[in-house]
């Protein structure tokens, strides 16, 4: 399954706020001709639905394709710990959502399209790959040519809520990861648990 470039309105109006997806406001009337009519009378959704949903908030936030997500979670959990919290931050380990959670870009696939041109360095070499895994005490920082634009980006993205688990110098444009991320500073409104079980059988 290739990488969603449908309209994302849409997929926020049926799934929530998605941070990572677009910054567009959208009423929370669910598309379709019966979505004002489904959000009136509460449809019942079916447990499998719910799992479904989560997932798909998952994999629409962070600009996953099936394989990958199912790549991810297979990788939490063969490491020792809780399997939720381990895919967070595996996910939030990526250098895309790095660079969105620094201000670089607005949402992650602006991030993904920063990091493919090569404005983007990880301990002074150009890495060109948005799924990059960073690990701890690297060294993110910007290309001297690109600076202009990361400069002119942070200013039209909101910086204040910094995750703890990152340190950045918005005078320098470096920044070193710390630690792995807390459970609370994960923006998206997600219950990661439905999301293990969803693929539980697989």
């Amino acid at each position: 399954m290739s990488r969603y470039r449908g309209p994302r309105l849409r997929i926020q109006r049926r799934l929530g706020l998605l941070p990572g997806l677009t910054k567009k406001p959208s009423n929370n009337i669910r598309p379709g001709q019966h979505g004002r009519i489904n959000n009136e009378t509460n449809k019942k959704v079916t447990e499998y639905g719910l799992r479904l949903e989560e997932k798909q908030k998952l994999r629409f936030n962070y600009g996953l394709t099936e394989n990958h997500l199912i790549n991810y979670i297979r990788e939490a959990r063969r490491r020792r710990g809780i399997t939720g919290l381990i895919l967070l931050q595996l996910l939030e380990m990526r250098l895309d959502t790095i660079c969105y959670n620094l201000g670089f870009a607005s949402t992650i696939n602006q991030a993904r399209q920063i990091v493919n041109h090569g404005h983007i360095m990880i301990n002074d070499k150009v890495v060109n790959i948005p799924s990059f895994q960073c690990k701890i005490n690297d060294i993110i920082s910007v290309n001297k040519k690109s600076k202009n634009l990361i400069k002119s980006n942070l200013k039209n993205n909101n910086t204040s809520n910094l995750p703890s688990h990152l340190r950045f110098s918005k005078s320098r444009l470096r920044a070193i990861i710390l630690d792995y991320c807390d459970r609370d500073d994960i923006s998206l409104d997600i219950k990661e648990l439905l999301v293990i079980e969803y693929y539980s059988r697989r």
